[in-house]
């Protein structure tokens, strides 16, 4: 497949950022409530949460819905002074990503018949790898209601996948110093890419859970050598060979391992239960069926293609 490049990003890269204290961490989570307004409910702030983690959305698709939403923020923004939070959870079919910092160096086909489709993106960061079995959340919010610090941001979202794996799963991940993401020994189960427009973010984070990790191997992720990709379900299914859980069936995490669906159903929960928590949000439920964002995606090509 070609390279569907797209109008490249003039910002600059989003670099790693130097890593605070746990104890700092901490105290920067550390929130005052919002002032009422039809955004808040009860001190938290309002966030539309669109639960798609079963379904596969194209990553164009989704890219392009998520630029509509921020679009339409900006507006709320200008005439209301305020906006409303979103956060999108879903899967993508099997693709390959570019950040503003990434390099045809990194990928290890050629780009002019490469494995899966490539796209060119305005987030910060390297090359990665998107497919099925990985949950990926887009949290669009308003940090001039929570913090206008993209330090702070990409920490928090860290903290988050950390809390999941070790409150949900007892897997114990850390930062690793001057690299962006979450890891478990030398293993990154989760990576983080942001793009943040009049302090509105996009793009967010990708957490394998059962991922086929076979994609990885054709490029260099994050452009990290020297290290491994990992998932939820490898970990667990190393965890239980090595304690012999398999063979005992002690462990209700047993049956849930060989349930793909099942554990990608229990990580979903995890996470959008946490993000609710650092961020301070209450969700509103809503619905898009993936035919209709399909039409949306087809009608900003049509208006796009008409204004050129």
């Amino acid at each position: 497949m070609n390279l569907l490049n797209t109008v490249p990003s003039s910002a600059p890269p989003c670099p790693s950022l130097p890593l605070r204290t746990h104890s700092n961490l901490s105290k920067s989570l550390q929130f005052s409530y919002p002032k009422p307004s039809k955004f808040t409910s009860y001190g938290a702030r309002l966030c539309e949460l669109f639960d798609l983690h079963q379904e596969q959305v194209p990553y164009e698709v989704a890219w392009s819905w998520q630029k509509d939403i921020v679009k339409e923020k900006k507006a709320q923004l200008e005439n209301e002074g305020d906006c409303s939070d979103t956060l999108i959870v879903l899967q993508h079919p099997s693709v390959y990503t570019l950040g503003t910092a990434s390099t045809k160096d990194n990928l290890n086909f050629n780009i002019n018949n490469a494995p899966f489709n490539v796209y060119r993106t305005e987030r910060g960061g390297e090359v990665t790898y998107h497919g099925p079995g990985q949950l990926v959340l887009y949290p669009i919010i308003n940090l001039r209601r929570h913090k206008m610090d993209l330090h702070w941001y990409l920490r928090t979202l860290e903290e988050l996948v950390i809390r999941v794996l070790s409150l949900t799963f007892s897997i114990q991940a850390s930062r690793v110093e001057g690299l962006t993401g979450v890891w478990v020994g030398n293993e990154k189960v989760a990576a983080v890419g942001i793009r943040v427009s009049h302090w509105i973010t996009y793009h967010g984070l990708a957490l394998n859970v059962t991922t086929d990790l076979t994609p990885f191997k054709w490029i260099i992720p994050c452009g990290i050598r020297n290290r491994e990709v990992g998932s939820i379900k490898g970990l667990l299914l190393r965890e239980a060979q090595s304690s012999n859980m398999a063979a005992n069936g002690t462990n209700d995490l047993h049956s849930i391992m060989h349930d793909d669906g099942g554990l990608i159903g229990i990580t979903r929960n995890s996470l959008i239960e946490e993000f609710s928590k650092v961020f301070q949000l209450e969700y509103r439920h809503r619905t898009i069926s993936v035919p209709m964002l399909y039409e949306r995606n087809q009608s900003d090509i049509v208006t796009e293609t008409q204004q050129s």
